[in-house]
């Protein structure tokens, strides 16, 4: 899918300096290499496996908070589990991921436009950074926050990043760019949370992981059906000053 940036996506004010991505569900579809290698991991651990709306709601959130938080697996078993994990998705789930329909030629136009453009995500960061490298759209980011490598952390412990809001934070500061002059673009809660609590807007996309009125419940600004739509309503100056617009032309929740 071709898809054309006219201009500079700054609103008319120059509110509009920078756009945040979120990972998997909205840059690339992981196409089973996450909730297979969940499976894998808690079949030899021996582990009960949840069902299948378990496993896509684990996309998204810190993969440690939500092996408790979902599926109930104990502190101590953590490490082990995700241990498993790793090595599955390094060996296999990595190479099953695919990038959105179109996501290469957005993210090539609004660095051609000279759009500063980050990555933050809940995968830690090294990985995030391998997994960006394979799908050849690593270079197009100037920043790529995410997690602790160390996914055995818990809330509490040194280095822990607390979530999505955090990572967010960390982000903007790279970029050097105040939160109300950039946008985030995700496809679950904790994107459109962690937007907020920056004082950024986010606009939401519907080809990720989020069930049904999700992002509407959290307050995404607008959601967009595919890259075109949103290469438009980065065009536009979408974001803060200009969410009304957005989300009258563009479907928002």
């Amino acid at each position: 899918m071709d898809v054309t940036i006219a201009a500079p996506p700054i609103a008319p004010d120059g509110s509009l300096k920078a756009v945040l991505f979120d990972l998997d569900g909205t840059l690339v579809d992981p196409a089973g290499g996450i909730t297979g290698g969940i499976e894998h991991a808690l079949t030899v651990m021996g582990l009960p496996v949840p069902g299948a709306d378990v496993l896509a709601a684990m996309i998204g959130p810190k993969l440690a908070d939500a092996l408790v938080s979902h599926v109930g697996i104990p502190v101590d078993q953590v490490p082990d589990v995700i241990a498993v994990y790793r090595r599955w998705y390094s060996s296999t789930g990595m190479g099953m991921s695919a990038l959105y329909p179109g996501i290469k030629g957005l993210l090539t136009q609004l660095r051609s436009a000279g759009v500063p453009l980050a990555v933050a995500t809940q995968k830690p960061e090294p990985l995030a950074k391998t997994l960006l490298a394979h799908h050849g759209i690593a270079d197009l980011f100037d920043v790529i926050c995410g997690s602790n490598p160390d996914e055995t952390l818990m809330p509490g412990d040194p280095g822990y990043r607390q979530g999505k809001a955090e990572i967010i934070a960390a982000a903007l500061g790279a970029l050097c760019v105040p939160a109300g002059s950039a946008v985030m673009v995700g496809d679950r809660h904790q994107d459109v949370n962690g937007a907020r609590a920056n004082g950024l807007d986010c606009i939401g996309v519907a080809w990720g992981f989020a069930p049904d009125g999700e992002l509407a419940a959290a307050g995404v600004a607008a959601v967009v059906q595919s890259t075109d739509e949103l290469a438009a309503l980065l065009a536009q100056g979408a974001g803060r000053g200009n969410t009304k617009a957005a989300e009258a032309d563009h479907g928002a929740l």
